[in-house]
């Protein structure tokens, strides 16, 4: 297990970094997040969260390229690092265990 637990929002974010991979940044991450959970994304929020999972090294930065349309500011586009990986990989593993162990009972129920 990794030494870092991490919320939900945290977890999500990291998802969509990967799912992003090569194109994360601000407001590509908010978009899918908000497209595919239909779950609104504070602008805010997710800048804590993005420099909170960096700082923990489970995220990496690079500046992109300047862009007239952004007054010359780059972007800053998110990827995942190998610990980040590997912790998303630990969660997914104990949710499975979790899941796996729940009674028959329970996953019929309607």
């Amino acid at each position: 297990m990794s030494d870092y637990k991490i919320g939900e929002f945290e977890e999500i974010v990291m998802y969509t970094v990967g799912i992003l991979h090569g194109n994360a940044y601000g407001v590509t991450i908010k978009d899918e997040i908000e497209s595919r959970l239909k779950r609104k994304v504070s602008v805010g929020a997710l800048q804590v969260t993005l420099r909170r999972l960096e700082k923990k090294g489970l995220l990496s930065s690079q500046h992109g390229d300047t862009e007239d349309s952004r007054r010359g500011r780059p972007k800053l586009f998110f990827s995942l690092t190998a610990y980040g990986k590997n912790v998303l990989v630990s969660i997914r593993d104990n949710r499975n265990l979790l899941w796996d162990a729940l009674p028959q009972i329970i996953i019929d129920l309607k």
